[in-house]
């Protein structure tokens, strides 16, 4: 997606080698209109794998989950970070560690909303080492559910977690793939340049 590189380019910080911050567009302020297009892309990606659910990891998964269940007309589901009181029972729960915020989060999901017979798509917003899609795969086989595939917006490629991912089998799309941070420069992939 050229929109998405150009507003990575022109809005992201890169903060290291391994830190990108792109809170001005998708994880603190949301550009609507770059979310819909995103939820669009999603959909047209996906448009033949039978989904009937999204589900995503709170919070910065919600928006381009939102604007593509919206195109593809089915509900998302999103796994909570923190247990409330209205989120007690009938969980599917798994461990998630972050790598950039240096913590391990329980998510969970409520059983109402995800079941056999559904075909589950997930979409975050980055993926690096791949814990919190691998925490939200396990959420998906609790339920006996399937996995239509992996949508992300922007991916490191530098990082391992997309190669393990996509080495299990799993129809992984990413919108933008990071090669490098390098000396506070991003570097995209070119398309077909997986590795």
């Amino acid at each position: 997606m050229n929109k998405l590189e150009s507003t990575i380019l022109n809005e992201g910080k890169v903060l290291s080698e391994t830190v990108l911050k792109v809170d001005s567009f998708l994880n603190h302020q949301i550009d609507p209109e770059l979310m819909k297009q995103i939820g669009e892309e999603f959909a047209a990606r996906f448009a033949n794998a039978g989904v009937t659910k999204i589900l995503t990891l709170e919070s910065s998964g919600i928006a381009p989950s939102v604007m593509t269940g919206l195109t593809m007309n089915v509900p998302v589901v999103f796994a909570r970070k923190r247990k409330s009181l209205t989120l007690l029972n009938d969980l599917y729960s798994a461990e998630v560690h972050s790598f950039t915020k240096k913590e391990t989060n329980e998510i969970s999901i409520s059983s109402d909303y995800i079941g056999k017979g559904d075909v589950v798509l997930v979409i975050d917003d980055f993926l690096a080492n791949g814990q919190a899609v691998l925490g939200l795969m396990d959420i998906i086989d609790q339920a006996g559910a399937s996995l239509a595939g992996i949508g992300i917006v922007i991916e490191k490629g530098f990082q391992d977690g997309g190669k393990m991912i996509r080495d299990k089998g799993i129809h992984v799309e990413s919108l933008a793939i990071i090669d490098s941070l390098a000396e506070g420069k991003v570097t995209f992939r070119k398309e077909g340049a997986l590795k």
